[in-house]
């Protein structure tokens, strides 16, 4: 019976983890893709309401025409407007952040901005490439979070690439365009591209280990921006540290997460409340509609797991355990 309770005791500690487990929230990578049938249409003059079309200046001509038909297939037929994105654009918005671009860098990574409702929010969408997605580096959710910052409002962007690249072309496209119909604070995006490159290094660092997703990461740091407009300016770093604290508690990050990366995160809204975002009513209405979009997609993520399926195959390891532990005695 002495040799019996320490088998009893092992068996119930692995019946409390993998019973715990079952009720624990799994996220993936949440980058939207769409592949759809391609669809030309006329060019029209610029309007504030007009989509544009952001095209890579060092494509070719026929990866062009394809580039066009993939962003533009959304609109169904209706009217577009077609520019291009050059090396001069990512040496306007990227180097000052810190990037190293010349004017006569090469850009093909190309997207579509769509202004949309009052209220809607940034929505992205990353589209495949004759059936692959070629954005390498940058998340859905990592554009989304670094258009908010840069001051971006109320619209959906489309991204691809004809070949693989990180993207960065496509973001300064989506910068180049938006700020022909709006003022764009060049500080706010400063802190954009920084707050996109450190949460695309945080990523990549904890890719593949348990507990951790890109999505879980900029759901928090979106969530935090929503805290922060919500106090205001005048909010404090130990409030901003809090907020983040809290942030990576109910988004499960904890055990990921090191002392060092949740520095960088604080780090990056602090310069987010040094830009002036936080100034902007506007901004917080949009840092909301962020935030909720980004925990909808998290609960879709886990209803799609909380599956009969699924919580039958941990049912059965529970149950092999329990009358393994019965055997015993």
């Amino acid at each position: 019976m002495k040799k019996i309770k320490p088998l009893l005791a092992l068996g119930l500690a692995l019946l409390t983890i993998f019973a715990g487990l079952s009720f624990k929230p799994l996220t993936a990578h949440a980058d939207s893709s769409d592949s759809s049938d391609a669809s030309s249409s006329s060019n029209t003059n610029s309007t504030s309401n007009i989509p544009v079309v952001m095209i890579g200046s060092s494509l070719s001509a026929s990866q062009q025409k394809e580039t066009i038909q993939n962003l533009t297939a959304p609109l169904n037929g209706a009217n577009y407007q077609v520019q291009k994105v050059t090396g001069a654009d990512l040496v306007k918005y990227l180097n000052p952040s810190g990037d190293n671009f010349t004017t006569s860098s090469g850009v093909w990574s190309s997207a579509m901005i769509q202004k949309t409702a009052k209220g809607s929010g940034i929505n992205v969408s990353i589209l495949d490439f004759n059936g692959q997605n070629n954005i390498t580096s940058i998340t859905a959710e990592q554009y989304k979070n670094a258009g908010l910052t840069a001051g971006l409002q109320d619209v959906h962007i489309y991204v691809t690439s004809a070949v693989p690249i990180d993207g960065s072309g496509a973001l300064a496209g989506v910068y180049a365009s938006y700020a022909q119909n709006h003022r764009l604070n060049q500080k706010q995006v400063n802190v954009a591209q920084n707050e996109m490159e450190t949460l695309n290094k945080i990523s990549k660092d904890n890719k593949g280990k348990d507990g951790y997703s890109d999505a879980q990461l900029n759901k928090a740091v979106a969530g935090a921006k929503s805290e922060m407009a919500k106090q205001g300016q005048n909010i404090s770093d130990s409030q901003i540290r809090d907020i983040v604290n809290n942030q990576i508690k109910i988004n499960h990050l904890g055990n990921t997460i090191n002392n060092n990366q949740k520095e960088q995160i604080i780090n990056i809204l602090n310069g987010v409340k040094d830009s002036g975002a936080l100034k902007n009513g506007n901004f917080r209405q949009q840092a909301s509609q962020l935030s909720d979009s980004l925990s909808g997609q998290a609960k879709k993520m886990w209803d799609k797991f909380n599956t009969p399926k699924s919580r039958s195959w941990f049912q059965k390891i529970i149950d092999d355990i329990t009358n393994w532990i019965k055997s015993l005695i």
